[in-house]
């Protein structure tokens, strides 16, 4: 991230970190809520992790909509 804020003019950069935090937030959450929770729907929590983590913020939401037990 620190390359590609450096190539960046400053006000593209401040608009990309507050983006880059909230992604980042949403990919702990899921991370956590992954292995936190009691059972998980269709695949094996790794899988899940692994899907959170390829595709950001996709993999994330796919879990909570699909993979995740109500």
């Amino acid at each position: 991230m620190i390359a590609i804020v450096g190539t960046l003019d400053g006000s593209m950069a401040a608009a990309l970190v507050p983006l880059v935090l909230v992604a980042v937030a949403f990919e702990v959450f899921c991370l956590v809520d992954v292995f936190r929770s009691e059972e998980v729907r269709y695949l094996p929590r790794w899988v899940w992790a692994v899907v959170c983590l390829i595709s950001i913020p996709l993999g994330g939401i796919v879990y909570l909509v699909v993979g995740r037990q109500r």
